[in-house]
């Protein structure tokens, strides 16, 4: 990559969520380091961003869920020189139905790519932020990190483990220079999560939320006022047993949204 810009990691960023955030970074003069498993996606991506931005945008098609992935990136950008200043782990996955009619092996690769891969691809380039005093790391959560998800369990735990493990690293980089902050949208209209309904917000909201995030000082941030509420009402407010009961039939309905789509 030319010059001595600052360059940005950005997973699962061929679309959705991911995409939009790699063009909010874009549009404050970084270079790009696009990874996701969709190769066509990620260059329709990176040929949108280098046309409307005119930075340096590189495009690795990997699944992060496989053993050895995040070492493999993290090696194959050390050999090219690249220097890794700001991460975001977007990359995800989820499985909406009951824990008992999912194939196993589909929540081992949800629980490898979304929980594993981020902590590793994070150790992987957070001492080299530590040793310059700078950088930063956005993991994207979810506000179902805020309650157990009856009907996507494994999605809703491997989240409150981002939410979890991005606030204790907050803290252990307290000082240092490098910003740290876990951003959990709500309901977005992506690939991933299909359809219409009540309060959906979409890629380019929580991309804005992602930018204040890292200006601002918190561990961590939900994106937009309606989803602020409704994680403090989960947190703070109401039971488990209600929130249980409230996300297990909200997914249950994302669930056989996907039965019907054949997905």
């Amino acid at each position: 990559m030319s010059g001595n810009k600052t360059t940005a990691l950005v997973t699962g960023a061929g679309a959705g969520i991911g995409a939009a955030i790699a063009a909010r970074l874009a549009g404050e003069g970084m270079n790009l380091v696009l990874v996701a498993r969709d190769q066509e996606r990620l260059d329709d991506t990176a040929r949108q961003i280098r046309a409307s931005h005119g930075v340096d945008v590189r495009t690795v098609s990997m699944d992060l869920s496989l053993p050895g992935a995040p070492g493999d990136l993290a090696g194959r950008l050390g050999e090219a020189g690249v220097t890794i200043d700001v991460l975001v782990n977007n990359a995800g996955i989820a499985l909406p139905g009951p824990v008992a009619g999912t194939d196993p092996g589909r929540i081992r690769t949800l629980v490898d790519l979304n929980a594993g891969a981020v902590a590793e691809i994070t150790a992987l380039f957070l001492p080299g932020m530590l040793a310059r005093k700078s950088g930063a790391i956005v993991n994207i959560a979810s506000t179902a990190a805020y309650s157990p998800a009856p009907n996507n369990a494994a999605y809703a735990a491997s989240k409150a483990f981002v939410l979890s493990f991005t606030q204790a690293l907050w803290a252990e980089t307290r000082g240092s220079g490098v910003r740290v902050v876990a951003v959990s949208p709500g309901a977005t209209e992506t690939p991933m999560n299909p359809g219409h309904f009540r309060g959906k917000r979409r890629p380019e909201q929580v991309a804005d939320t992602v930018m204040a995030a890292l200006a601002g000082r918190s561990a961590a941030v939900v994106d937009g006022w309606l989803y602020t509420t409704q994680t403090f009402l989960f947190q703070r407010v109401l039971p488990t047993r209600t929130t249980s009961r409230i996300t297990g039939a909200y997914f249950a309905k994302a669930a056989e949204r996907s039965r019907l789509r054949g997905t």
